[in-house]
């Protein structure tokens, strides 16, 4: 006879609970393909089970409904590009100008390696308004994360305190924009070249 002190039953070495977790897991992963690969429009409930080869009785176990389970896989992707651009600051010495060249280096390189997760978080993520909601967010955390690395890199030379919200959002959103041209084959750009306009710019943005 099982009692609330018992743990949860193992199966294969996992506890109920870590299954929950890796169902939720490969939702997520199902719902990020899905978005990123066939648009908001396609994405239903039914698609993200399918693609994670679960029922729906497993994706309600995570998510409330679809524009939770949408939510979820534009968040874990802004979550992946911000230690992909934290890391390549952190793992990169000498002067402001190439580590800010590293991260915008690893950013480009994650867009062409990723392009599928980049479209959710540049593209789809725009395509429905609770996703519009949590953009415009997400937009305000990079902008602090911009704020929080350019006083790291320039010290007392960055913005004002009054005037650094709206210089980091200046240069996300316009970051963003310029990335998402680029990757609908509007602008023809390099790496290397989209990497020099970005790099150069938060230069002068963060310095002015």
């Amino acid at each position: 006879m099982s009692t609330s002190s018992e743990p949860a039953r193992r199966y294969g070495g996992q506890s109920a609970d870590d299954r929950r977790t890796e169902r939720r897991a490969r939702l997520v992963t199902a719902t990020i393909s899905v978005l990123g690969g066939r648009g908001e429009n396609a994405t239903t409930m039914s698609a993200i089970c399918v693609e994670a080869g679960l029922t729906e009785r497993y994706f309600y176990e995570s998510f409330r409904g679809r524009e939770a389970a949408l939510v979820a896989a534009l968040d874990t992707v802004s979550d992946e590009i911000a230690v992909v651009v934290v890391q390549a600051i952190e793992h990169t010495g000498g002067p402001a100008t190439a580590r800010v060249l590293a991260a915008l280096t690893a950013l480009v390189a994650w867009v062409d390696d990723h392009p599928v997760s980049a479209r959710v978080a540049l593209v789809e993520s725009n395509a429905h308004p609770t996703l519009r909601a949590r953009r415009r967010e997400l937009l305000g955390i990079f902008a602090d994360l911009v704020v929080s690395e350019a006083a790291g890199l320039y010290g007392p030379s960055t913005w004002t305190a009054a005037r650094a919200r709206a210089q980091g959002l200046l240069y996300v959103a316009g970051l963003a924009e310029l990335v998402t041209a680029r990757l609908a084959g509007e602008l023809d750009l390099t790496n290397a070249e989209l990497v020099a306009i970005g790099s150069e710019s938060f230069e002068h943005l963060a310095q002015s």
